[in-house]
Formats: C-alpha cells, structure tokens, sequence
C-alpha cells in the first residue's frame, strides 16, 4: 500500500527540484519570506512603499522571447538613450496608438544583454526621405537596411552574430544616409521599437510575437480590482535599484491568468548584486483563485545597487502571471521624524577651493590642522559622500543659493548671469521675515553675474577692492551678526583662502614645509602657474620639490582660515545665537594636485574637484558625531536650511532635504547625485559607483575600491552598477521636471532658465584675474 502511495509523492517531489532547479548555479541559501496567506496580517503593514514599479513601470526593462524590448516614444525610452543627451532623438510622438520617437541623420542606443548569443535585431520604423540605414553593434558593422519607396511603419530584421553581441551593456548606432527637414529639425526615421530576439537554430530568426509595452492596467481577480502588471510566460521583468536602509523588502502581489494554467505555472524572482551573485529568492507557484501578497526581506542589501529579476515560468509555456503591487517597502516608522525645534538663525560658510579629502573629518589620513572643523564634526553630522553639482564656482554656488540644478538656472558660462526668476535662499528668507547678508569673496558670485538678489546687506570683496582674507571677511560678518542678532537673520559667507593665490602668513606655511625653498613657486604667481600647468601640453612642469611647496600653501591656507573661522564661531557663542543657528560648513569644488595630470579646477569632473565637504551643526535637532554615508549635493543644502527653520521651499526647489537623513530616517528619494561640466560632460555618482559621460564614451568607476579614480572600468563588465547609474542618469537628463525626476518623463525636457550674458568689461576681467581666471 505504502509502495503505491510513493509514487506521486516521489513525482511531485521530482517535479519541485525540476522548477526549483531553474538558475540551479545560483545561490539558493534561504530568504525571509512574509506572506498574507500564512497570516491575515498584509505583509506590507507597517511598511511604505520607496519605490512602485506598478506606478512607474518605466523604471523596469521588459525581456520577451529572450531579448529585450525597448519601446520608444514612451517614458521607457529615457534608460536606453541617456535621456536624449546626445544621443540623436529628438522629438516624441504619438499617432492613433502608435508612440515612436523621431530620429535623426545618427542615433546611439545603449542596452543590456544577459549573454553573448547570436540574436536578430529587429526595428519597427518609418523612413523619411531614405535609402538605407546602417547599423554598427559595439563598433562592428552589421547588414544595412534598404527601405522601399513607402512612407509607413515597417517592421526590419537583421542577424547579429554571437561575437557582436556582449553580456553587460550594448551601443548600437544607427545612421541614415538621409533625412527629411520637419520644423526645422533633419529628421531621418520615426521609431517605434527595437527588440533583439534569439536566433533560432539553423540560422532562422525565432518566431516572435508582437512586443508589449510594459503597463500597469486595472484587472479584477476574485472581485479584488487592482491596477497591474502583466507578466506572460517567456517574457521577464528586470529593474535596477540601490536598495535602502531600515527594512527594506521587497513586496509583490501575484495572480495567476487564465485559471486553467495556474498549476502549472510559477513565479521566480532572482537578486543579482554588483559582483554578479545571484541568488533565488522566491519562487513559487501563484493562485487563480485570488492575490497573494508576499514580502522579502532584502535588508541584507542595504546601500547595495542590485538587480531584481522576475519571471513567469510554465511546462506548458503559456499562462501569465499579475503583479500588484510590485514595490521596494522600506519601514513605515524609519521614515518618520519631527523638528522639534525650528532654528531662529542660519549661518552658511562656503569656503571656495577645498576638497572634502584635505580634512580629517572626510579623511582620517589628511595631515591638514583644522581644530576648529573637527570639533564641529565631533558635535554635528558630516555627510562623507557630497557632490558639488559644477566643478568651478558660478554654477556650483548658484546650485547651493537656489536649491536648483545647473541645467535649469542655466548660470554655467563664463559670462553667464543668475536669472531673476531663480528664486535665492535669500529672497524666500527675507520674504520670510529673515534679515538677510551675504560677504562674498569671490569675483564670480557678484552682483555683475546677479547673485544680488535678496540681500539687505551684500558685499563682495572683489568687486569692492577689499581685503579679502578671512580674517576680515569673518570679521566684517560677526559685526554685522552682532547688529542684528535680535532679529531671525542668514548670513552666508564665502571665503577664498584655499583658492589662488596661494598665499598663507609664513607661520602656517612653516606648518607643511619649513624648508629653504628656491624653486619657481612663490605665492602670487600660483595662478599664472596653475594655469600654465593645466595646459596640454603643459606650458610649466612641477617637479617633486615644487609640488611639496604647492601643496603646503595650499593647506596652510586651509589652516590658517581655520582659525578665523573659530574666532568667528567663538563670537557667535559669546553673542548668545549659537545655539539657536544652524552652522552649515561646505564647499563649491575641490582642487587637483597633480591627480590625473592636471593642477587647479574648472577642467575636469574626478572627485577631487566634485567631492566637497558638507557638514551641519544644529545640536538642537542633529545629534552629535554622525557620519552619514548616503550620497547627497549641495543643491540638497537650500531645503535643508527651510525644514529646519520652519520656512516653505519655492515651489520650484529640485534640491531634497537632508533632514531625513539628519534624523536617523530613511530619505524616500535615491542616494545619488549629479553634476555637469558645461554642456561637455554628465555624470552620476550612486554609492560607490560613478558614471561618466562625455559624447559617446562613458567611464564607470568603483569608488570604494579606487577612491582615486586610476582604474577606469567596462560598463560592459560592470553591468549591474553600469545600468543603474545609466538609467539613472538617462531618466535625469530626460525628465520633464526635475522637481520629481523619476517621473515618467513626456519627451519634453525639463525647462531650462534663459540666464542673460553679463558684459565682461575690463574691470570686470582684471578683478577674476586676481584670482587665476583668464590667465
């Protein structure tokens, strides 16, 4: 009797280790797993959704038959063309229920591919006045395409070699031999999809079936109505994402369509991490019958960019499975928090020139005597991991003034001027009931290039002729804090000891080098001689003793403002407002010694120019000693400064507060930061990755293993953090605003203030000149 009754059981058995057995090479160890049927508790009670790929689908890839799908004139488009940033796509459209995206005469695509297998690459378009299109597949040329006289959408296919194809990240370019003037624009194709399906054997394309969009649409199981998505059997969803702190999970509801295949159809969902690890962490079969809401926990990841895979699979190949929700949760209770108590005072010091790596609170190694830094460190919260936005002064300092990004107030050339409509964070306290005062140093943030706007008491020591050492700018500053310390004020203050000419009193010099030195350094010829190294080829060459030198100004500049800005500090204290002021301590940009061949700034984008220090001290509401590893920017700073003080944010601010952050909360927003270089070059740091984009090259870097930046690598063999950083950076550069980036983008870009050209007379040279500009 027993014997017989074996059998099914050691079927069924069989069975499980044959579906089980899927991706039998990954790691299988076990998942916490909470799901609604084991409990009527809701797997997702406590918890709140960080990011809802049910609501934003875009942010997922969808694979069919084995090859991904990239659907254009579509939101989906943004992951797969950098956000249009010169890549060639101009326009999106839509006629009756066709989306596509015009073209023109060349236009760059940059996709995954799970592995290297002879595919067929097909596209559905229209051609405008064309011949023919060639296609090049990472540099290697593939079959043209010869169109017909027609002018209709059209599907084309062309086989791709196995060797042409690469597991990680693939650029293809299309280039039409000619193109048709609508609107004013050469447009050479309207483009609807690109797919690329596996080759079948023999030679033959694979029978495919008509791509899908990946959409979330209402559908009614059990009488239970959900918006969802639609997963069929061959097809896969696949999205990139950092994984964040305090409990994240991720959540999933499925269901299972039509009935009649629901036993023979499962669900697997696999985790890659950025070593390439995959690991199952579920996989079971969905019921007809109703949803079922289930949780993993993947906390284990925190602060790690991963893959999530999700795949229907079937003996029988055809069935499809319903997500919703499909969400990363993070606990409900981390994302809480309260100011308790408002700040009545601000006091930001910007102090131009100074990488974060030159103090010891941002690099334990650093040689560098700021008593005064560290001790604020030690009681307020050091963000490790900031970005300036721009790596020269203008823009960067606009970014922290208006909480807005470079590629909207526009304020990035030479003679660029702040636009009025960029609101300050001057003007929003003053209309607040602030008072309000800059002391500014630096030639470039002047009324000349109006970053006058919203001040009771401006002054810029270049445009005034007046000393500007920090001794007397900090003075001047105390002064006027001590007039008005009876009202709510923000005083912002930058100074600009660290920034050419280097030239500390010889005492603070004496701190780095004592020697006897008779080289070509001396103090005020620094900015001729910065400018002059920078040159390619180099017009003037350091040697070793000379770089000793160099740096030693440079840092007993650092010292020697240190100890006026605790002079400044300690009269704040002896005023009686310090307590009740947030102190914010940052930078614009950072300076190169040597580090990638080149001296000064305003040149380059590696992190000795773009990671800047940024610290908070406000006792009352950030508790002391932190050290706070998520990336942020400085354009982060602006609405920092009006949560805590209990002033709103123009509507306009693109910037997020760092007050969830501040407050030991999860900030419900992605862990990474931008920053430009003129309109030459884009980039991206998410964690420890960093993505570089210039035209079509594109440089990744592992900081957590090469802080320096000395080891470029292949987006191709990176393709886990290559891919988030890609698509993070296309949906930035192809947002419709850039308030909510991660929104679904219309095609239409995020408008751009027009920032007027200031006239740069000769006053106006001669003073920036002073401080190594145009030289």
């Amino acid at each position: 009797m027993m014997r017989y009754n074996l059998l099914p059981a050691l079927g069924c058995i069989l069975l499980c280790a044959f579906l089980l057995g899927v991706g039998c090479n990954k790691d299988k160890s076990e998942t916490k797993v909470l799901s609604s049927q084991k409990s009527a508790k809701s797997p997702y009670e406590g918890k709140v959704a960080y990011l809802d790929w049910v609501k934003r689908p875009h942010l997922a890839e969808l694979s069919q038959q084995g090859g991904i799908v990239m659907d254009f004139g579509t939101p989906d488009q943004d992951k797969y063309t950098s956000g249009d940033w010169k890549t060639g796509w101009l326009q999106r459209k839509t006629q009756g229920e066709t989306s596509f995206a015009w073209v023109g005469p060349t236009g760059r695509v940059y996709f995954p591919a799970e592995a290297s297998r002879a595919m067929t690459l097909k596209l559905r378009l229209r051609p405008y006045n064309n011949s023919a299109m060639l296609l090049f597949l990472n540099g290697k040329e593939l079959p043209s395409i010869n169109f017909s006289a027609g002018q209709r959408f059209g599907e084309y296919a062309v086989k791709v070699p196995a060797e042409h194809i690469r597991k990680g990240e693939n650029y293809l370019l299309l280039r039409f031999l000619n193109s048709e003037t609508i609107g004013g624009k050469k447009v050479a194709a309207a483009v609807d999809w690109i797919r690329l399906l596996p080759t079948a054997s023999g030679g033959a394309p694979a029978k495919s079936i008509s791509p899908r969009r990946l959409q979330a649409k209402s559908v009614d199981v059990a009488g239970n109505k959900r918006k969802a998505l639609t997963l069929q059997v061959g097809s896969e969803l696949s999205t990139y994402v950092q994984v964040p702190t305090h409990g994240a999970h991720l959540g999933f509801g499925v269901s299972a369509k039509p009935a009649q295949h629901n036993h023979k159809l499962r669900l697997e969902v696999t985790l890659t991490d950025a070593e390439g690890r995959s690991k199952i962490i579920w996989n079971d079969a969905p019921s007809h019958h109703g949803w079922q809401d289930h949780a993993v926990d993947v906390s284990a990841y925190a602060g790690q960019v991963v893959q999530l895979r999700l795949a229907p699979t079937s003996l029988q190949g055809e069935g499809k499975i319903l997500l919703s929700p499909l969400a990363l949760y993070v606990e409900k209770a981390k994302t809480q928090y309260k100011v308790a108590k408002h700040a009545r005072n601000v006091v930001v010091v910007l102090v131009d020139t100074l990488r974060a790596d030159k103090l010891k609170p941002f690099n334990k190694r650093s040689r560098v005597k700021t008593p005064v830094v560290d001790a604020l460190a030690n009681k307020g919260a050091v963000f490790t991991r900031a970005q300036s936005p721009e790596n020269w002064t203008k823009p960067s300092v606009a970014s922290v003034l208006t909480g807005l990004h470079p590629a909207t107030h526009g304020t990035k050339e030479d003679a660029s001027k702040l636009p009025p409509q960029a609101v300050t964070v001057a003007e929003t306290y003053k209309k607040a009931g602030f008072t309000t005062a800059s002391f500014i140093a630096n030639g470039y943030v002047s009324d000349k290039f109006g970053f006058d706007q919203g001040w009771d008491h401006y002054t810029n020591y270049i445009r005034e002729n007046k000393s500007r050492e920090a001794k007397d700018v900090f003075r001047e500053a105390g002064n006027w804090i001590e007039q008005h310390k009876d009202k709510r004020f923000f005083a912002y203050v930058q100074t600009i000891d660290p920034h050419v000419p280097y030239d500390p009193p010889a005492d603070y010099l004496a701190m780095y080098d004592k020697r006897d030195y008779e080289g070509q350094v001396a103090p005020r010829l620094t900015p001729d001689l910065l400018a002059k190294a920078k040159r390619n080829p180099p017009a003037v060459t350091f040697n070793a003793s000379d770089r000793k030198r160099l740096e030693a100004l440079h840092d007993g500049e650092i010292s020697y403002h240190d100890e006026y800005m605790g002079k400044f500090v300690e009269r704040l204290k002896k005023l009686g407002v310090w307590d009740n002021t947030i102190f914010v301590f940052t930078s614009d940009h950072g300076e190169e010694f040597g580090e990638h061949n080149s001296w000064g700034h305003g040149h380059s984008v590696y992190q000795e120019l773009l990671n800047v220090p940024l610290l908070v001290h406000y006792p009352a509401e950030v508790s002391a000693g932190q050290k706070i590893e998520q990336t942020v920017s400085t354009v982060d700073i602006a609405p920092t400064l009006f949560e805590l003080t209990g002033v709103s944010a123009p509507s306009g601010t693109e910037g997020h507060s760092l007050v969830p952050l501040l407050k030991h909360a999860t900030a419900m927003y992605p862990g990474v930061a931008f920053s430009d270089f003129l309109d030459d070059r884009r980039v991206i740091r998410a964690g420890r990755w960093k993505l570089i984009l210039r035209g079509t090259n594109a440089t990744l870097f592992d900081l957590l293993r090469d802080p320096g930046e000395q080891h470029p690598l292949s987006v191709t063999h990176h393709p886990i953090g290559a891919r988030y950083c890609r698509a993070m950076l296309g949906q930035f550069l192809g947002a419709s605003s850039r308030i909510d980036w991660l929104a679904p983008s219309t095609g239409r870009k995020a408008p751009r203030m027009r920032a007027q050209g200031a006239t740069m007379d000769a006053t106006t040279q001669d003073q920036l000149r002073q401080l190594g500009y145009g030289n």
